[in-house]
């Protein structure tokens, strides 16, 4: 029997605003999409926090025996400047700035992307599509659309007819927002001109001249429009309805009703069973900007250089100070919190450790199968991470008494322990068993390498001296630079 059949998970679905338990469409199967990165900058450790939250659901999925495909996409065009329709194409903006072709920033950032991504030890997601490869699959849905009569095209560009939608569909039903409201709250903005109504949103823009991305349409050249990739690479991949569809909370509006609304105008049926959004990231109480520096970048936790932090952290750190908050908890990143986190996860990491040489006896005091099943209840319960964090802590408390002698385990619930703690922290919670030695051991190797570099420096500038004195006060603490025709290397006494 497979570990789902055994456990029932509920899931707080945006579009409800309730707890509802998880049924998949298809037993066994589950699909789900998140929306993936548009990649003209280095991602942020909200977009981060966003898809660890889905990393870790994914692995859950997959620890209960779940087949899950799980779609996460690349907006490579097609996002204009402000959401609006209206703007420079974030891409082709970076790329007019540094003078370089769109595709060579799509290609740094994603890389940026995956390399943040591995060093938190993500699981890739089993399908990663991009906006410009499926741009005929998007054409095609806007010709659907407009056959739907809930399109219209104006001087190229065609348009998604939000009125008459809302006609026979509720427009704002993930939200919560009515339309009524909407047009009451809305001001006339210049360049407008081409909608019939303000809440109209494109799913094709005509290019204009200067337009760098663009691609050849029935209407124009021209390129999608933002909202129009999700429905099209969902629909390809995971079929008309599927399961489960996530992103930030910030996506709620008007990215994701968007997506309703043009699934609906093509099926005449809702797209997604589950909505569910991610909360933001604050830093120190307020907002992350780059404007008021208060503002930090993965790489920066890991190197420590960033005035609000005093030290380096390692990712696994970072990772599990952040799945200590519920994910439609605001998370407030301090380094008070993170110097919490590390004592805690070095905490965890010890008493895991400590398990192989514990003694076992002929009876327990802990009851390791209702502490087990006390982990399930923890991620059935829309994916609690921090209570199940807790959990785990009660085990490393037990751990430590056994190794005291102040209690006692058999080896039958050893085992057991054991292989629970093992799935729960490093499969599903994705963290990685570093040790401090090995964090220190890290630290000292990047330091040596830096001096290394400086002493190639001042040989290349003739400064012997300075190179035989960072040689000789290196020999003082116990490490011997070894010069060789491939370079520089060393080691410790």
């Amino acid at each position: 029997m497979p570990l789902y059949d055994t456990q029932t998970i509920k899931i707080y679905n945006s579009l409800s605003g309730e707890k509802e338990v998880f049924k998949p469409i298809n037993d066994g199967y589950v699909g789900m999409y998140v929306c993936g990165p548009t990649v003209y900058s280095n991602v942020h450790l909200g977009n981060v926090r966003t898809f660890m939250s889905f990393d870790v659901i994914f692995r859950y999925l997959k620890h209960l025996g779940y087949k899950i495909r799980y779609v996460r996409n690349i907006t490579d065009a097609g996002h204009l400047e402000n959401d609006a329709d209206e703007g420079e194409d974030r891409i082709a903006k970076k790329a007019r700035l540094e003078a370089i072709e769109p595709m060579e920033v799509v290609q740094r950032y994603t890389v940026d992307f995956h390399n943040i991504l591995n060093k938190f030890n993500f699981l890739p997601p089993s399908i990663e599509p991009t906006a410009t490869g499926h741009i005929i699959e998007q054409i095609e849905l806007i010709k659907t659309i407009i056959d739907n009569g809930m399109a219209y095209v104006v001087n190229g560009s065609v348009y998604f007819d939000v009125h008459k939608y809302n006609e026979t569909k509720p427009y704002g039903i993930l939200s919560k927002r009515k339309l009524e409201d909407l047009i009451h709250n809305t001001r006339a903005l210049d360049g407008q001109s081409d909608k019939r109504n303000p809440q109209d949103f494109a799913l094709w823009k005509k290019a204009e001249p200067q337009h760098i991305m663009r691609w050849p349409s029935p209407w124009s050249d021209g390129f999608p429009g933002w909202h129009l990739e999700c429905t099209a690479m969902s629909t390809k991949y995971l079929g008309e309805q599927f399961d489960i569809h996530g992103g930030g909370m910030d996506l709620k509006f008007p990215h994701h009703e968007c997506e309703i609304a043009q699934a609906e105008a093509c099926n005449n049926h809702s797209p997604v069973n589950y909505w569910m959004h991610a909360n933001m990231l604050i830093m120190n109480g307020k907002k992350m900007a780059k404007s008021t520096g208060n503002f930090i970048l993965p790489n920066e936790i890991f190197s420590g250089d960033n005035p609000h932090i005093t030290k380096a952290y390692a990712p696994s750190i970072a990772r599990f100070f952040m799945l200590q908050a519920h994910y439609r908890s605001i998370l407030d990143f301090t380094n008070n919190g993170l110097l919490a986190s590390e004592k805690g996860f070095y905490r965890l990491m010890d008493a895991i450790n400590l398990i192989d040489d514990l003694k076992t006896g002929e009876s327990s005091s802990f009851d390791v199968s209702e502490w087990k099943q006390k982990c399930y209840d923890a991620m059935n319960d829309d994916f609690n991470t921090p209570i199940l964090i807790a959990t785990l802590f009660d085990a490393a408390k037990f751990i430590n008494q056994v190794k005291d002698g102040s209690a006692s385990i058999t080896k039958e619930d050893l085992n057991l322990l054991k292989e629970t703690l093992e799935n729960f922290t490093f499969d599903v919670l994705g963290l990685v068993n570093v040790s401090k030695e090995s964090t220190d051991s890290d630290k000292l190797t990047g330091t040596v390498e830096i001096l290394i570099n400086l002493r190639k420096e001042a040989r290349q500038n003739k400064d012997f001296a300075l190179s035989d004195k960072i040689r000789d006060e290196l020999a003082e603490v116990g490490i011997q630079l070894n010069d060789s025709r491939e370079g520089t290397t060393f080691t410790t006494n």
